[in-house]
């Protein structure tokens, strides 16, 4: 088993690589925002509407200007599974 100097080691170099150009090593998770709301069949301002996000977010996002930080992404991968049932969740806490 590595110890935990190991594995901040092995972080750094990985930073220090990825920094220098080597993108083999780095693990970015993303979110496709416009596939997702794609899947919806929803219009931005209706897609906004439903799911409670700003419209001018979900633009931004969309046209690569913001990135989801990481409630908003977690939220995006679960509409993407299952749309409908975040939408019932949602309708309950509203």
């Amino acid at each position: 088993m590595k110890s935990a100097f190991d594995k901040i080691a092995a972080g750094l170099e990985d930073a220090i690589a990825f920094a220098d150009g080597d993108t083999d090593r780095a693990r970015v998770a993303t979110v496709d925002v416009r596939a997702v709301r794609a899947a919806t069949k929803l219009t931005q301002g209706a897609f906004a509407e439903t799911y409670r996000f700003p419209v001018g977010t979900v633009r931004d996002w969309e046209q690569k200007r913001r990135l989801p930080d990481t409630g908003s992404a977690t939220l995006l991968k679960m509409i993407e599974v299952d749309p409908k049932g975040v939408e019932a969740i949602i309708a309950k806490v509203r």
